[in-house]
């Protein structure tokens, strides 16, 4: 019996030293500031696909963002559903804050710069270059 605990135990602690693997990190996943440096977005996983979440935001972000009915501006999901679309590419949903409305996004980066696009009505867009803080 003692034998049988014994193997088990190993067996155990044999599992536990095994690596778990994880997907590789997307080169989007990280810090990205915004043209003004007035927001600070932190890209990663959200489940199967990648989301940005803001994490730093002065004070006259915040106050625009109320102003167009987002209240509080600091954890918001401004990113979501984000997949790859190619190479450097990738699409998926554009939260505006001032709007307080969803936009269909593309996103494509460039070194240490990513271009991040909305679209409403399928044609009107508008877009901004966010330069990587880490």
């Amino acid at each position: 019996m003692i034998k049988q605990i014994n193997t088990a135990a190993a067996l155990a602690l044999a599992l536990c030293a095994v690596p778990a693997t994880a997907s590789p990190a997307s080169e989007l996943e990280g810090l990205w500031r915004n043209p003004k440096g007035s927001v600070t977005v932190r890209i990663g996983q959200c489940g199967p696909t990648l989301c940005g979440r803001v994490v730093q935001a002065t004070a006259s972000a915040k106050a625009k963002a109320a102003q167009g009915g987002t209240e509080a501006l600091i954890g918001t999901t401004i990113l979501s559903n984000i997949t790859p679309a190619g190479t450097k590419r990738w699409k998926g949903r554009v939260f505006l804050p001032k709007q307080n409305m969803h936009a269909n996004g593309n996103l494509r980066l460039a070194g240490n710069q990513l271009t991040v696009q909305g679209c409403v009505l399928g044609f009107i867009c508008k877009d901004q270059t966010w330069v990587r803080v880490s």
